[in-house]
């Protein structure tokens, strides 16, 4: 079994309930080889409590947790590590067309293509899946 890969930041937003400030606590996760967004919150005003399970991380707490935790990075090597298969992974986890995939791919084997630490991993695991030897750091 993988291990899961988990990113957090806490943050503050108006209670539904009351409109106090109420502390929030953002996950990004990768499980069972897909990426989650949690978010568990509570106001110490009213007692209100919510938990929103799944779904995409927004793009703001996106970039809070690279600022906080800094960013990863994916890492190919090997003679499996062709630009061809690479973007054949890229097209098909990203959604991207050829131009962008010959693109990123380019990024991924400069060692520059850069995200969250879930997502760089995710990512690792369906270029390993392919036969590429790939791995996500954070430097």
């Amino acid at each position: 079994m993988e291990q899961v890969v988990v990113e957090s930041v806490s943050y503050f937003e108006a209670c539904q309930n009351c409109g106090a400030q109420m502390e929030c606590w953002g996950t990004q996760a990768l499980v069972g080889g897909r990426l989650r967004w949690d978010v568990e919150s509570s106001c110490s005003v009213c007692g209100g409590a919510a938990a929103v399970c799944g779904g995409a991380v927004p793009a703001e707490r996106r970039d809070q947790m690279l600022c906080e935790h800094g960013p990863a990075r994916l890492h190919v090597s090997g003679p499996s590590a062709t630009g061809v298969a690479i973007m054949r992974v890229l097209r098909g986890e990203l959604g991207i067309g050829l131009a962008s995939a010959k693109a990123v791919a380019r990024e991924v084997v400069n060692g520059e293509y850069a995200g969250t630490l879930p997502e760089m991993e995710h990512l690792a695991r369906k270029l390993r899946k392919a036969g590429i030897t790939a791995a996500a750091t954070r430097e």
